[in-house]
């Protein structure tokens, strides 16, 4: 994917690693649509900002028509609400399964005709190192972003050889989303950096810092090397 003369579009553009992505996409010289529910909360020099809601049917239809050039999408709306799965409020699991699964996947439906339309292009998901790692006070937004993470999968696996499908995974970032943690951070500008570098190398995935890929790398281990002696015992394999 050259994003180069590309034209994007960017979900989620308003803040956060969103509008990295606009203002990095415009300095690489494509031309960029910055989406939100209220595009007057973009900002972004040299974009064209257009309403989008990914929970809304209607609003990623008019999306499409207004936006039938695009031939890279970067799906990065996401929402976290801090809920644990067994005693959280199901109203807000719901809501993170709704907009980080399948908002995702209603964009991606919409706008896959549209890139085919304009030679196969690329999508880009915005995923979590928290897909692979679940972490007491945020679990049900883990599950939202695996569920995210087997979508890219399994998106790539349905456009192979039409479209390219790179998903970008990472640890906390310095946005709005995690302004109330004081742990270290990743700059959301290197994250978007390293991920349209990915993009433009054909990655399948980007993971963008070393706690990301050494959780992956231990997905291979039993769930009590990841999680200590919450639980220590061993994996079995049936037969």
């Amino acid at each position: 994917m050259k994003i180069a003369g590309s034209t994007a579009l960017v979900t989620g553009a308003s803040r956060g690693i969103g509008r990295h992505f606009a203002e990095q996409l415009v300095a690489r010289g494509a031309k960029v649509y910055a989406t939100a529910r209220d595009p007057q909360r973009v900002d972004v020099a040299g974009v064209e900002r257009l309403s989008l809601d990914v929970l809304d049917p209607e609003s990623v239809a008019a999306a499409v028509e207004a936006a039938s050039d695009v031939s890279l999408l970067v799906n990065n709306a996401g929402v976290s609400q801090y809920q644990d799965l067994v005693t959280g409020d199901m109203d807000k699991i719901h809501l993170e399964m709704e907009t980080n699964y399948y908002g995702t996947l209603r964009v991606i439906r919409a706008f896959a005709p549209v890139l085919a339309a304009n030679g196969g292009g690329a999508i880009l998901n915005v995923l979590s190192r928290l897909a692979w790692l679940s972490y007491p006070g945020s679990t049900s937004y883990s599950a939202a972003k695996a569920a995210a993470w087997s979508l890219t999968n399994g998106v790539r696996l349905e456009l192979t050889g039409r479209t390219q499908v790179t998903g970008v995974l990472m640890s906390a970032t310095d946005t709005e989303m995690m302004s109330g943690w004081d742990i270290p951070k990743n700059d959301p500008a290197d994250v978007v950096r390293q991920a349209l570098d990915g993009l433009e190398a054909g990655a399948a995935e980007v993971l963008a810092d070393e706690d990301t890929a050494q959780t992956k790398a231990a997905l291979s281990t039993t769930p009590g090397v990841i999680y200590g002696p919450v639980l220590p015992g061993p994996t079995t394999q049936g037969s």
